[in-house]
């Protein structure tokens, strides 16, 4: 057992009552392509949770929301520090907007332009390191340690907090709750891992509202330390994941994730960088979505096929966000 508190169904309805604060629900959108595409039988449907509708178009700011609320008291007038492949970035400096308060990011020099973009544009200070050897430097933990020390900043976690795990978890929430609304049954929750946060949350709120469903995470082939995980029955390190999912490369799923995980993942599967490009193209020839790789990662494998889909419920897939640069979708999907 863990020496800590690992987040419940329970932290996630009351994470709900923050979020709602500040953000409407994000779509939840039938895709009748994908259900044509994968051959499903009539009366199935597949639903894609797209988070790029979100004011920082991903995810991330449902955890920083919740996590910024909850340390309110601890924060004061402190600064927040943070370090970000780049959505959690534009996420906390959401956070900071909202509750007034400093946000300072390190984020890898290299990030694609509109996460900078969205970062700054909430007021957050940004700081830069070389990701390309970070995995021998560690220069991303120092950077962000070295701030909380001499600024006296309160430091986050992208993912390994159970608040930020409980945020998560409320668009997990809004899609048990929009599709029992319909009477729909869920046989497939399709969802990336990487740090965890957001598999972790979303795998909570799923399990306590369709028991059955089979929770399947998908990974980077190069960046597949959960699979590896998973298997082993214990958490293990990735020490230079690869892909150009930039969201998907940490190098261990979060310590507060892994209990989550291990007991609610049913299956982790990988797909390579070739079929992510692949599914980028799909969607934005069928969906007009120009999606980030680490958001359309899960698309690529239900059409890679590397999901059982046999079943009688809907499929769920989630769309993690949709930050891309406009040069190099158009390179990656070319």
């Amino acid at each position: 057992m863990p020496s800590f508190s690992v987040a419940s169904i329970s932290d996630v309805l009351d994470a709900e009552k923050v979020i709602r604060q500040h953000l409407s629900p994000v779509p939840l959108i039938r895709s009748y392509a994908l259900e044509k595409e994968l051959g499903l039988e009539p009366g199935r449907r597949v639903w894609i949770k797209d988070y790029g509708w979100t004011p920082v178009g991903s995810f991330k700011l449902l955890g920083a929301v919740n996590w910024m609320a909850r340390n309110l008291d601890r924060i004061a007038d402190r600064p927040v520090a943070a370090h970000s492949s780049g959505n959690f970035a534009s996420g906390l400096a959401f956070a900071g907007h909202v509750y007034g308060k400093r946000v300072i990011i390190v984020m890898p020099e290299d990030a694609p332009k509109i996460k900078f973009e969205r970062t700054g544009s909430f007021g957050a200070e940004i700081r830069t390191y070389d990701k390309t050897t970070d995995h021998e430097t560690g220069e991303r933990d120092r950077l962000t340690r070295e701030i909380a020390e001499n600024e006296n900043a309160v430091q986050a976690s992208p993912y390994d907090d159970n608040h930020v795990i409980a945020g998560n978890g409320v668009g997990g929430l809004e899609i048990v709750q929009q599709l029992k609304q319909q009477d729909r049954d869920v046989s497939h929750f399709v969802c990336a891992v990487s740090g965890g946060g957001l598999m972790a949350g979303h795998a909570l709120a799923i399990r306590d509202g369709f028991p059955d469903a089979r929770i399947i995470a998908v990974e980077p082939s190069e960046a597949d330390d959960f699979r590896r995980s998973l298997e082993a029955g214990e958490r293990l390190r990735v020490d230079h994941p690869l892909s150009i999912c930039d969201g998907l490369l940490s190098y261990d799923v979060g310590e507060h994730n892994w209990p989550i995980l291990r007991d609610l993942v049913d299956q982790a599967v990988t797909v390579d960088d070739q079929q992510t490009k692949q599914a980028m193209r799909w969607l934005d020839e069928k969906h007009g979505v120009r999606t980030e790789p680490s958001g359309a990662i899960t698309t690529a494998a239900l059409l890679a096929q590397t999901v059982d889909l046999s079943g009688t419920g809907d499929v769920v897939v989630v769309l993690s966000g949709r930050n891309v640069d406009p040069d190099a979708f158009q390179n990656w999907i070319q």
